[in-house]
């Protein structure tokens, strides 16, 4: 692939600003080398995975890259004492404000050393200070990393806003999505579309069912179903939504995609303006993306990328019940349910889970899990995007655990339950 000179800068620029820190910071580790055959195989490199980077109008000041482009950092890149870098992230000391330093050393010695996959970045807050902060593999401390599926958790915190600012209440999340959406023509829905309600959207419970070859021509024909013409799509291409389904649990995106439908309807100036500037900007963000999904809306479900930093500022929200700069961002009634167990979802698959994580459920677009530390479990709640995206909250131990990665099977919450809960109860 040929680079234009601009991206060789950019890229040069990168690595050197890194590569620089990395070697004069105390907590420094061995160089972090994959072999060859290893280097191209993780989940990023997937050409199928749509994340090259493009600018458009929810963009701000990022370092965007294709993560592909990025190459591998040669020396990881660790601090126990993280730098101020003027953010809105307050900072302290590993050891000193919490938790078992030389333990927390040990895990990152281990990571660097590839012996827990292809972590980019693991970053711990805890109780309101960022005390350790490392990237290794592809991440990169000015970087934007894709987020897949973690953007439904920030597409339910821009729902909460919503209500916040009063254009929603929370008795809204039970009343039906289409009775938001006055475009739609309700003569052509299938049975059952004026059952589904936000609350049943936001808990993956929407009863929709499509079928690939449907669902396909969303895509070829995007162009025809912009604005809430796609919510129509939805409900007249699904099966009929009964009762029975309405209460299982069915991944997916069509769910997000409605509630971006929803906030576009009931704000003014539209989702994408709303998000900018109600969400990400009075958060401080330093560097995002978030792309268009089908409708000409933002993706509700994926297509966001953000730095590990700011994910922090996500968890740090949620930790603090709403709350960013002593402003009530997003109301503590709507958080609480949000990040609740609302339903058990089933352990025969936990994503990032192991031997110590149990009892796996469902909120509004958060996960939620019991992890297991010798005789004591903690709940923990967690924002997940395919590849190892997680932002975990353990609100008994006021612990925000920040990890970015590019693996198929992650483990953060594995590693979450065996390696840091310990180095922060002991």
């Amino acid at each position: 692939m040929v680079l234009s000179n601009k991206f060789k800068t950019l890229l040069t620029y990168i690595l050197l600003s890194v590569a620089s820190v990395a070697s004069a910071e105390e907590g420094s580790l061995p160089a972090q080398r994959v072999a060859a055959d290893q280097a191209h195989h993780g989940f990023w490199d997937n050409p199928d995975v749509d994340y090259v980077s493009t600018a458009w109008p929810i963009n701000q000041g990022a370092d965007l890259l294709d993560i592909r482009e990025v190459p591998l950092l040669e020396t990881a890149f660790v601090q126990t004492t993280p730098e101020d870098r003027n953010d809105g992230i307050a900072v302290g000391q590993l050891g000193v404000d919490g938790g078992d330093r030389q333990m927390i050393l040990t895990l990152a010695d281990e990571i660097s050393r590839g012996h827990h996959g292809a972590i980019d970045s693991l970053l711990i807050s805890h109780r309101g200070k960022l005390v350790f902060e490392s990237y290794y593999h592809r991440g990169r401390i000015n970087l934007t990393h894709p987020q897949a599926s973690a953007t439904k958790t920030y597409t339910g915190l821009a729902l909460g806003r919503a209500i916040q600012l009063g254009y929603l209440t929370m008795d809204d999340l039970h009343k039906p999505v289409i009775g938001f959406l006055d475009e739609i023509d309700t003569s052509d829905l299938v049975e059952g579309a004026e059952k589904v309600t936000l609350h049943q959207a936001l808990t993956m419970r929407s009863g929709i069912r499509i079928e690939d070859e449907k669902a396909e021509e969303f895509e070829q024909y995007r162009d025809l179903i912009d604005g809430q013409k796609l919510v129509q799509s939805i409900f007249e291409q699904s099966d009929p939504i009964t009762d029975e389904v309405l209460t299982e649990f069915a991944y997916g995106n069509y769910s997000s995609m409605m509630v971006v439908q929803v906030i576009d309807a009931v704000v003014p100036g539209g989702a994408e303006n709303f998000i900018k500037t109600e969400l990400l900007q009075r958060m401080g963000l330093a560097g995002y993306e978030w792309r268009i999904g089908l409708g000409g809306l933002p993706a509700g479900g994926w297509k966001s990328s953000f730095t590990s930093r700011d994910m922090l500022k996500f968890g740090t929200l949620a930790m603090s019940k709403g709350k960013w700069n002593e402003e009530q961002l997003i109301p503590e009634a709507y958080l609480a349910k949000a990040t609740s167990r609302i339903l058990y979802n089933g352990d025969e698959r936990i994503f990032g889970g192991g031997k110590d994580v149990s009892g796996q459920g469902y909120g509004y677009f958060w996960w939620s899990g019991d992890l297991k530390v010798g005789d004591k479990t903690y709940f923990a709640t967690s924002a997940q995007g395919g590849g190892g995206q997680f932002i975990i909250l353990i609100d008994e131990l006021d612990l925000v655990i920040v990890a970015t990665a590019g693996m198929r099977e992650p483990t953060a919450l594995q590693i979450a339950a065996e390696r840091i809960v310990p180095a922060f109860v002991n």
